[in-house]
């Protein structure tokens, strides 16, 4: 019988890519990592990595045992859900990874209702877009990510991952000054703030101003939604704001109401849809539960569209 404790490195290592990576994740040595996946090689009688350059990449039999590996975390999480299940009161830790806007205007509501209904629930959040949140979720270090999705931008969808809608967040263009409804080329003539290239915001983005005949003067770049709202309130550039961002409060010293003008986006581009996500079998566990509902309870109390 395979030692699973050696299958799960394997599987760390095909997420994390490098052995120094899952020694550092792991707590491990990186001659640790390679001495106990040298032995499950020697289990398995088969060669499980191959060098390429300076790093090493699973074999086809190797692949082959990272998936039935994830079968097993699979299992394990489920059993974790089910012992939760059984126990009158939420207790442990969650660990929740949220995008920006969400971690400031959903995220404090919600550990606010968690702390309420359930004190013995530690719930640990970090701050971390998306793009690095999803394949951390994969690699187990958080147990919820909060994440977004652009109109045009769905990717594919992992079969090991659950994902549950959360709320449909509006985008509108805020723009200084006076814009020709007629001529929408004109804001081609605006210095424009956009987040950072090759984010999926940066890509929506950009697609928007195309398809209106122009490519943006992008001047400011900023993965902080709060640098573009003030660059928008000083009049210094156009920007997309989503609604979101009028529901952090004080919590982010962003006003509850627009402070610039807004204009709405064509049908089927305004508006981004906010989901939460656990890797699959998680999604029966009570604190996973608890924590979809108080996001979901902030959200309808700031009258984001579900």
């Amino acid at each position: 019988m395979y030692d699973l404790r050696r299958l799960r490195l394997l599987r760390e290592l095909k997420h994390r890519g490098t052995l120094a990576a899952v020694a550092a994740a792991l707590s491990y040595s990186p001659s640790s990592v390679s001495q106990q996946l040298a032995q499950l090689e020697a289990e398995v009688g088969v060669p499980l990595l191959e060098p390429v350059g300076r790093r090493v990449r699973l074999t086809a039999q190797a692949e082959i045992l990272v998936a039935h590996t994830e079968a097993l975390l699979e299992r394990m999480e489920r059993a974790e859900a089910d012992i939760a299940a059984s126990l009158a009161e939420l207790t442990g830790t969650l660990r929740v990874a949220a995008f920006q806007t969400a971690a400031l205007a959903l995220v404090p509501a919600a550990l606010a209702a968690l702390r309420a209904a359930h004190p013995r629930l530690r719930v640990h959040v970090t701050q971390l877009e998306p793009e690095a949140a999803l394949p951390a979720l994969l690699a187990r270090d958080f147990d919820l990510v909060v994440a977004e999705e652009y109109p045009g931008g769905a990717g594919p969808r992992s079969d090991v991952l659950e994902r549950e809608e959360l709320c449909r967040d509006p985008l509108r263009l805020a723009v200084p000054g006076p814009v020709d409804d007629q001529d929408p080329r004109s804001l081609a003539e605006r210095p424009w703030v956009m987040e950072p290239e090759g984010t999926a915001a940066r890509r929506w983005a950009t697609t928007v101003c195309r398809e209106a005949g122009f490519e943006p003067d992008v001047r400011y770049e900023s993965a902080d939604l709060l640098v573009h709202l003030r660059l928008a309130e000083r009049g210094l550039a156009a920007a997309f704001l989503p609604d979101l961002v009028w529901g952090a409060g004080p919590f982010s010293a962003a006003p509850a109401t627009p402070t610039v003008a807004l204009r709405d986006l064509p049908p089927g581009l305004g508006a981004r849809r906010i989901f939460t996500v656990v890797r699959r079998g998680g999604g029966g566990r009570p604190a996973v539960r608890a924590a979809r509902h108080a996001l979901r309870e902030a959200a309808d109390r700031g009258s984001l569209l579900p």
